[in-house]
This record gives structure tokens, sequence and C-alpha cells, in this order.
């Protein structure tokens, strides 16, 4: 079996239970391929059996089987643009925070590798966001699992984003910027600015305003079969556009057009972790004295 694995500095209580991943690995004679940067950081702070082998481009992972994304959902959404259209299963362990894709805790990391070998886990499908720009303004990486971005700079007035589903005029939101999410990214920077959670498997997005100037403009959800197209307008020079964490500074000549990737993100499911129970966990539902 062949496993690729990306990370970011974890803390220190992690190490115990990291390192336990790597003896495990080991043990089961894996083959292992490292991040570059990740590799560096095991290896200056003493992770033994990492391997001896990292990669560097996407070309590398042709023959990995799974991948092991280290760190908290930040982290799994650079796993994300490392893999691309290889689709290879992505196993989320949760070092960070919040982790409400990367479910995976540091204890069970053990028990899920022992579920990969047993073949007791599912895929977890999620569709991606992809950008179409009249200028490369991510060197190739032009999709996302969570969201679209397109925002003011620091202090400077409110921005006209005049939107068109299809071709057809939809909106012209005076607002701080706007979000186009997916159904994965609706638990995220949308769900903080009033949009509504949708399942993963809904075969939506949706279109939140961020700080509307009109309070009766609301989130809209839209078939993702669908191309939204945007202009830019305002006193500033500058806007910020944004595919999950990944932001570039572009000016409003630029040609803006979201609509669904080709490629999906394929995320391990192990069988006691469903979206509903992560619902429960993570955000408290059902947290009530009477429940």
């Amino acid at each position: 079996m062949n496993i690729a694995i990306h990370g970011r500095n974890f803390k220190p209580e992690a190490t115990a239970f990291i390192q336990e991943m790597f003896d495990e690995l080991a043990q089961r004679n894996v083959e292992i391929l490292i991040s570059e940067q990740f590799f560096k950081f095991l290896k200056k702070n003493r992770i033994k059996n990492i391997g001896k082998n990292y990669y560097k481009t996407q070309q590398d992972l042709q023959n990995m089987d799974f991948f092991f994304s280290l760190g908290g959902d930040g982290t799994l959404l650079e796993s994300v643009t490392h893999i691309g259209a290889l689709e290879i299963p992505i196993l989320g362990i949760n070092t960070g925070r919040l982790g409400f894709l990367a479910t995976t805790s540091p204890e069970e990391i053990k028990m899920a590798i022992n579920n990969l070998f047993n073949g007791y886990y599912s895929f977890d499908y999620r569709s991606l966001i992809h950008l179409e720009t009249s200028s490369d303004l991510f060197s190739g990486i032009n999709f996302g699992l969570n969201e679209f971005t397109v925002t003011k700079r620091d202090n400077s007035s409110m921005i006209v984003v005049h939107t068109y589903i299809n071709g057809e005029y939809l909106n012209s939101y005076w607002s701080d910027g706007l979000i186009i999410s997916t159904p994965t990214g609706s638990t995220g920077y949308s769900l903080s600015c009033g949009g509504p959670v949708i399942l993963p498997q809904s075969k939506n997005f949706v279109i939140t305003p961020i700080s509307p100037h009109n309070l009766t403009v609301r989130p809209m959800v839209i078939a993702d079969d669908s191309v939204i197209s945007i202009e830019i307008e305002g006193r500033s020079k500058n806007f910020l556009v944004s595919l999950d964490s990944r932001s570039r500074v572009t000016d409003a000549s630029i040609e803006l057009a979201v609509s669904k990737e080709k490629f999906r993100a394929k995320l391990i499911k192990l069988n006691d972790k469903n979206f509903l129970s992560t619902l429960r966990s993570k955000l408290n539902w059902g947290y009530d004295v009477r429940n």
C-alpha cells in the first residue's frame, strides 16, 4: 500500500500520536511519501519511520492509494489542491481545532489505519468549485473545495458585485463582498454570513453577500450546473479574490466566472462518521438540556 501525507506544524501534545501513526505504517510495510515542507518539519522534530522520500509535484502522487491530511480543515483544503484531478482518497486527521472536514481525532489514528486495511470505510464525494479568469491568478490551481470569494480590501468603501447566472442578470450586490460556496463550504464562511447549511450531496451553490447594504438581499441557493459571471465595481482600484484560503489582489478589469469543477474531492468516511453526526458534535446542534 502507498500512502501520501501532508501536514502542518502540530502541537507538542500531538507528537506521541503522530509518532504512533508512522510506527504503525512502518509495521505494515506501507510505502509513504510526505510533502516536502512537512517532511522537513518531521525530520527537525526527530519523528522516526518517516522514510526518505517526499513529493514536490502532483505527478509524484500518481501511484498513491490514500492521502493522509494531518492538521485542521485548512490543511485538508491544501491537500485537495495537491491531489487535484487524481482524486486520491483523503483521510482527514484533526490535530487542529474545529476539524469539521478532518474528523479523525489523534486518538483514533491507529483504529483508522486498521479500518483502511480491512476495508471498513466508504467514500464521500464532494463537488469542487472552478474559477475561470481572464488572467491566471492561481497558477493553474483554479479550484477549491469550500468557496470562491470576492471582497473589498482593508478599510476601503463597499464594492458593487454585478452578478449573472447563465448570462442572465441576477443582481448588483452593494456590499463588502460576495461568497459563492459549495455544499461543503456552506458550513464555513457562508454560514457565518447568514447562509444556509447544505447537505454535502446536494447539487447546489450558495450565493451569500457579505454585509450587504440593502437588507432585503439574502443568500440564494442555485443549481450547481449554473455558470455564475461576476463584474466588480468600486471606488478602490484593487479587490481581493479568494479560493478557499488562497487570496490574490486584482482590479476591476478582470473577468470572472464560477462553475462546478469536472473532478471531485474524495474523502474517506469511516463507518461511524457521517455529516449529521459532525453537525451535532462540531456545531453543538441539538445541545439542549431537554435532549
